[in-house]
């Protein structure tokens, strides 16, 4: 049997900076330890995400060249909402320049102050935005999700009985349901089409909208064809199809499964709710057949969209993926398993089981990957919890995880090697390094981004 390779091949290289450690702890403290503050030269291997990072394919480059600028009727516009239709089934497009922006747009119009949005682990801008409305983001995740030794299929899953107890109770109280597939803030992990299809039985119960982030949907879709019975034979873009058939709506940051730099959308089934979101689509992004992004990028994303759901590119991709997992585990790192489709999420308990929590063990970890290595990541843990919107305590949630997150068709396995052994390094370290951090400035919503940290030692 012939060893896997990868579907397709380099034409265009970037030259990467080899800095020192004295350089790079010298770059760090200037940056006040937030990873986010670092010059893009400052880093070596970049996984803090994927988001917008990825290698676009001669294809979108040639789309780019033949994208429609026309402020009204792009041409470019009903390429890709053809594109969207063909994959997802949905009727309505609105175009945004994020998938944050997405969230901006529906959210104003499903959101209101009080309300609940269950559903399975939000990331941070969707807590984001539902916080800002003073609503409660309530997680269903399932609670094999929080150990990450446990190898379940599908860490995904919303808890069906955590939900309907929700439901049972405060059913008046709840705008919408979320699933967010592939899941980031439990690793990456994938959501079943049967937990779909059960989280929909509920929604249609209690007469609730059910809407997808749908960032990684591909990637969640090729998990569902290698793990879940019966879909093994089918395309990914008929489990594609099937899977949004369940959903009323969608918000997507296109910067992920859709491999573009910029870009995101809105899909609808609902003409009322499309033309309710469309007057906030107007004010906060474009017109409607722009949205916050040119031309370009729209015919850009509208090919990468049928790239990302072709099965060779996301068994490539996520095979490197497991490549950098497989590496880390075999140096000991303690990390979520089984992998996910996106990242590799390191457990930051196990790997600095001796720093308090309340001195963020996770972007200690982050700090440390980057003095040794040049290697930038993510925290996922307390820090990016932010605190209570009422006790204004620091939350704690059950994971502290550091992601990385490899950007698609961009680095080659030398850079998943040289990365697992950066972390090999730093574990070896780890005793030694007894205290984390603390904040010294923060905002008061999403600080993860801007916030300011000193050593606990100083």
């Amino acid at each position: 049997m012939l060893p896997f390779c990868e579907p397709y091949k380099i034409k265009m290289i970037e030259p990467l900076y080899r800095s020192t450690r004295e350089q790079r702890e010298s770059w760090i403290s200037e940056a006040r330890y937030n990873i986010f503050n670092l010059k893009s030269d400052q880093v070596f291997i970049d996984f803090l995400t994927d988001s917008g990072m990825g290698a676009m394919s001669d294809r979108q480059w040639a789309a780019i060249m033949s994208g429609d600028e026309s402020y009204a009727g792009s041409r470019s516009f009903y390429e890709l909402k053809d594109t969207i239709r063909e994959l997802t089934g949905f009727e309505y497009l609105l175009p945004t320049h994020q998938g944050r922006a997405a969230e901006n747009v529906l959210f104003s119009v499903l959101v209101k102050e009080g309300q609940l949005v269950p559903g399975n682990a939000h990331f941070d801008t969707t807590k984001g935005h539902i916080e800002f409305r003073k609503a409660f983001a309530v997680d269903c995740t399932i609670d094999e999700a929080n150990d990450t030794t446990k190898p379940h299929p599908f860490k995904g899953n919303v808890n069906i009985s955590k939900l309907e107890s929700i439901l049972e109770q405060s059913a008046d109280r709840v705008s919408f349901i979320l699933i967010t597939a592939t899941c980031n803030t439990a690793g990456g992990q994938p959501v079943s089409m049967d937990n779909v299809r059960r989280v929909r039985n509920l929604a249609d119960r209690y007469g609730k909208l059910l809407i997808i982030d749908a960032a990684r949907f591909a990637e969640n879709a090729y998990f569902i064809k290698t793990r879940e019975e019966g879909y093994q034979d089918q395309s990914i873009k008929a489990i594609v199809l099937e899977m949004f058939s369940l959903f009323d709506g969608a918000t997507m940051s296109a910067k992920k499964d859709g491999i573009v730099n910029i870009g995101g959308f809105i899909a609808l089934k609902s003409k009322e709710i499309y033309q309710e979101a469309s007057m906030f689509n107007i004010l906060f992004e474009g017109f409607l057949t722009y949205g916050g992004q040119a031309g370009r990028d729209m015919a850009a994303l509208a090919q990468g969209l049928r790239e990302a759901t072709e099965f060779d590119y996301l068994e490539s991709r996520i095979s490197q993926v497991a490549f950098l997992g497989e590496k880390l585990k075999s140096y000991g790192i303690p990390i979520q398993e089984p992998f996910g489709g996106h990242a590799i999420f390191i457990d930051a308990l196990r790997f600095f089981p001796h720093i308090p929590r309340e001195e963020f063990p996770g972007q200690t970890l982050v700090v440390e990957l980057y003095k040794a290595g040049g290697i930038r990541s993510a925290e996922i843990g307390s820090l990016m919890a932010d605190r209570d919107p009422v006790t204004r305590e620091n939350r704690y949630p059950a994971l502290e995880l550091v992601r990385l997150a490899i950007p698609r068709r961009a680095y080659t396995n030398n850079h998943m090697e040289y990365a697992a052994a950066t972390a090999s390094i730093v574990l070896e370290a780890s005793q030694k390094i007894r205290r984390g951090y603390r904040l010294t400035r923060e905002a008061p919503i999403m600080r993860h981004f801007t916030m300011e940290l000193e050593p606990v030692d100083l």
